[in-house]
């Protein structure tokens, strides 16, 4: 038997289930799970602020584990591999977006712990092909690893939308993608500037231990003119303050898959070639590329422990802002 963290309604806490151990398909394999760290794509999802195609759920998309059974017609990985599983599970391969190497605007795409049981459980049952290689240098702490599936991965994503003319990088919320992010800036030679909640002064300082050349509230301006700013905190608002915050020609990169809507404001604000981007989940070659710079450019990742059985008490601590960095479960 295995147990799993469940989503069985929306808008409900997750329920400790035990459950038959599944077997792999022909194409997918059976991890035994080692860390899943908890995104707060999870929080969307089991807050009922992103619709689900499917409950019960299991939740959890940045998974470290190890490889326990093949499929039949898998021959890329053995038993005893270790791999990262990502939020993207599944593509149909035959659509515009799939034929032009943009997989991530898949018009038939399946997300893990979102339409098939995830990472928040002792095993899981992943397509092979969506299974992630961790380059020898990443063969450390699984908790260290985790919050690089997505977290790092999709703020890699961002930064690349960002531009690589922008030197100076505001980050507005400094949670798990932008501790990550604003290191890999700090790597190429940018300047960052953290913006956090108002008031919140150990993020100020969290930021600025990492690096930042600035950090403050998101209601205060920034210091210098911004060459472009990722809004990581799904906080709609921040969007027209970004907006003002970005030189003329500069970028706003929203880099979560839900935000609260966005206020009015003047087409002034976004006027003189201002640019308003979003990114969509991110692509095997994101996401690889990513792992690959981080194996090259240590990165400190800040992680906060948790056994499986305290995902919600995991879920509630980012939800209430008193992490630094990332939440991790460890069946």
């Amino acid at each position: 038997m295995m147990r799993a963290m469940v989503l069985e309604q929306a808008g409900s806490p997750l329920r400790l289930q035990q459950r038959p151990v599944p077997s792999p398909g022909p194409t997918e394999v059976r991890l035994r799970v080692l860390a899943c760290a908890v995104c707060r794509t999870d929080l969307h999802i089991v807050d009922a602020e992103l619709a689900v195609p499917r409950l019960p759920l299991v939740p959890g998309h940045e998974i470290v584990g190890i490889v326990e059974a093949l499929g039949r017609d898998v021959h890329t990985l053995r038993q005893g591999d270790r791999v990262g599983v990502p939020w993207l599970g599944h593509v149909c391969g035959h659509c515009d977006f799939c034929l032009t190497q943009r997989e991530n605007l898949c018009d038939h795409p399946v997300f893990t712990g979102h339409g098939r049981d995830g990472g928040f459980a002792t095993h899981v049952v992943a397509e092979a092909a969506f299974c992630l290689a961790l380059p020898q240098a990443l063969q450390g702490d699984a908790a260290q690893l985790a919050p690089l599936l997505c977290a790092g991965s999709i703020g890699w994503r961002a930064l690349r939308l960002a531009g690589e003319e922008a030197r100076t990088i505001g980050l507005y919320g400094f949670g798990a993608a932008a501790h990550l992010v604003g290191q890999v800036a700090r790597h190429q030679g940018r300047q960052v500037y953290g913006f956090t909640r108002p008031g919140d002064a150990q993020a100020q300082a969290f930021a600025l231990a990492l690096g930042a050349v600035w950090a403050g509230g998101s209601d205060e301006p920034a210091p210098v003119a911004l060459d472009a700013a990722i809004i990581f905190a799904p906080v709609g608002a921040l969007v027209p303050l970004a907006l003002r915050a970005v030189r003329k020609g500069g970028r706003v990169v929203c880099g979560g898959i839900h935000m609260s809507d966005i206020p009015a404001f003047p087409y002034a604000w976004l006027w003189e070639e201002r640019q308003l981007l979003s990114v969509a989940h991110l692509t095997r070659a994101d996401a690889a590329g990513f792992l690959a710079f981080a194996a090259a450019h240590p990165l400190q990742v800040a992680v906060s422990h948790y056994p499986l059985e305290r995902a919600n008490e995991a879920l509630d601590d980012l939800r209430a802002g008193r992490l630094q960095g990332a939440a991790v479960l460890e069946p």
